[in-house]
């Protein structure tokens, strides 16, 4: 196959690195596609026929019917280059060796021990590029008395807490509208590539860098954590509202619902202010006292807010400087002029779709950063021209039978 995108020779603050992206699904590209958006060139390493099984995720898929595109597969792997190898076989081995060998970081998302029985052991790969970063994602750990244990995104979800402490009750857990454990672990991994990179800076040497679903789950607990650790508490789910802020959450009124976080005394009079409650109620004379009477309070602002529509009342607080928004789907989002000026849409020129928008990065700098985002590749898209380029670094040994 040809190629009809160019080589990924980004700018940005990791141009020149290149990342080996043996990863697939979610957790390993979302990683990979975040270092690609910093400029690195990514070649994702894909099994002939049918690649990272993400392209069969869907629907919805877009495109032609003899080649159509999952959209799943599009949000996370913008910025890369594709080309197809059997990993099991000579051919496979030895394109994956030379790629090791002028790689900065390899990124692998394998249950714990695959790599090791494909002949590429951390030590192995070491041992080929000694200033090789690698990272290696798992769904529970690579250690540990369920180190082994496969893991996707919901279960993940279940096992480490976070569906308990999601949804309208403690008796209905809830998963995430989104992988959330999945993407963590991508930006964890990213954080850990991009840290053992500027080590490498001073000692020149690689290392290995691990991360997985659980603990990225597990690390976002946040003042949940600490209730149950320090405290003593085990939070459970809530609904739209803070179990330790009051006023902190979803309000009906006219027609519809706002949000309103009022996080400390001062925003709390000028919301009630606003709305017309009682602000001497010595049941709302702190935020403990509101949190302890946070259903009566929930009540009264609903009472309140009823008397106009959430457009009405979003304005009024903005003026008086309350933190207040609307509940948007994810049309108005990506069409809201604040999302399109902050870059998080993207376009690019995909070879089969044309031109076509992308979720962009959550990263900016001021000097502009990537230039151009290169569209997610075809299968084997840069088969030729990857190995074009390994060529003229190193000509291809002549296998063994």
């Amino acid at each position: 196959m040809t190629t009809s995108t160019p080589l990924s020779t980004g700018t940005g603050p990791l141009a020149g690195v290149v990342v080996v992206d043996l990863s697939r699904a979610l957790a390993g590209p979302q990683t990979a596609m975040m270092l690609g958006d910093m400029g690195a060139r990514v070649i994702k390493v894909e099994a002939p026929g049918t690649g990272d099984e993400s392209r069969g995720w869907g629907p919805p898929f877009v495109g032609p019917d003899e080649a159509p595109e999952s959209t799943y597969f599009l949000s996370c792997n913008r910025n890369k280059e594709s080309v197809t190898a059997d990993l099991k076989s000579p051919e496979g081995v030895e394109l994956l060796t030379r790629l090791v060998r002028h790689a900065d970081v390899l990124v692998e998302n394998f249950r714990p021990g695959v790599m090791d029985r494909l002949g590429f052991s951390a030590a192995h790969l070491h041992a080929l590029n000694p200033h090789l970063v690698i990272l290696s994602i798992s769904g529970f750990g690579h250690d540990g008395p369920q180190g082994g244990r496969a893991g996707y995104d919901q279960i993940a979800q279940g096992e480490a807490g976070l569906m308990s402490l999601t949804g309208p009750d403690p008796d209905r857990p809830t998963k995430a509208g989104v992988p959330i454990g999945d993407v963590l672990a991508g930006m964890n991994g990213a954080y850990g590539v991009v840290s053992a990179l500027y080590e490498r800076e001073r000692t020149g040497r690689g290392k290995v860098v691990r991360t997985s679903l659980i603990a990225s789950i597990v690390g976002v607990h946040a003042f949940q954590g600490t209730r149950y650790t320090v405290a003593g508490e085990v939070g459970r789910a809530s609904g739209n509202h803070h179990v330790a802020i009051a006023p902190y959450g979803l309000f009906r009124c006219d027609g519809g619902a706002i949000q309103v976080a009022a996080a400390n005394d001062a925003q709390w009079l000028r919301f009630a202010e606003v709305a017309d409650l009682d602000t001497a109620d010595p049941r709302y004379a702190s935020n403990a006292l509101r949190v302890a009477h946070r259903d009566e309070l929930v009540a009264d602002i609903e009472r309140a807010l009823a008397k106009g529509s959430a457009a009405h009342w979003l304005a009024l607080l903005d003026t008086a400087g309350v933190p207040a928004g609307e509940v948007r789907t994810l049309d108005q989002v990506y069409d809201c002029p604040q999302t399109r000026s902050q870059g998080l849409v993207i376009e690019v020129d995909h070879p089969s779709l044309g031109t076509i928008e992308l979720p962009g990065p959550a990263i900016r700098f001021d000097d502009g950063g990537r230039a151009r985002h290169l569209p997610p590749p075809r299968l084997g898209e840069h088969n030729e021209s990857v190995r074009a380029w390994l060529h003229g670094l190193e000509p291809a040994p002549r296998l063994t039978a």
